[in-house]
């Protein structure tokens, strides 16, 4: 019976950080001051390659599916399909997110107004993934790598762990600017959660829902 409740839990906080998360994205996006920094990579490749940005999404979390699986070193099946589970309905949550806010005018507000809702959205992106690697149920992709180097190679380091994973997003940032000569979705935002976002997590992890407790499995 315990062991059903606890699950029962994991499963509410991993279904409402999944909203909280592509919301808070998809927020960042629409006030066009700079989003998170694997998001802010996944629209410049978008308009790089010009395919939707939820396709860029989950091609973008497949990928990093894979190179998950090299960095266990072995391959681990629950770990794999949870990357896929969790990827495909947030991709599209994002983009149709993004929308909405779109439609509401976001990107028209003045300026401190869209600083406060970036702000907002980044803090709201740090929670549910602090929420969803705790749960460990299934994670996306991205965020497995940050908790794959965390709990493996650098002993528990929330804050660190997140800055060598923002390496492989802020290389095709770099290479979707020499090649388009545009850079899109980075700015405040993007420094905002390069220098805060590990320490929004781990401040998360002990404020946000305490009652859920970290279940690792590494």
């Amino acid at each position: 019976m315990a062991k059903l409740q606890d699950f029962h839990q994991r499963f509410y906080y991993l279904c409402l950080s999944i909203i909280i998360n592509a919301a808070g994205n998809a927020l960042a996006i629409s006030s066009n001051l700079g989003s998170a920094v694997w998001t802010g990579s996944a629209v410049n490749l978008s308009k790089w390659v010009n395919i939707p940005l939820g396709n860029t999404l989950f091609i973008y979390g497949i990928i990093v599916t894979l190179a998950n699986q090299l960095l266990i070193g072995s391959f681990d099946r629950r770990r794999f399909v949870s990357n896929l589970l969790f990827t495909l309905p947030f991709s599209y949550l994002v983009q149709f997110a993004q929308f909405i806010f779109d439609s509401i005018g976001v990107p028209s507000l003045d300026f401190w107004a869209r600083i406060i809702l970036d702000i907002i959205g980044l803090f709201g992106v740090a929670v549910a993934v602090s929420m969803y690697s705790r749960a460990n149920l299934i994670m996306h992709p991205n965020d497995d790598l940050a908790y794959i180097i965390r709990f493996k190679f650098i002993h528990g380091s929330a804050i660190l762990s997140q800055w060598l994973s923002y390496i492989p997003p802020v290389i095709i940032i770099t290479i979707s600017y020499f090649s388009t000569g545009k850079i899109y979705a980075i700015g405040f935002g993007t420094a905002f959660a390069l220098i805060f976002q590990g320490a929004m997590m781990k401040w998360s992890d002990t404020h946000a829902f305490p009652k859920l407790k970290h279940h690792v499995d590494l």
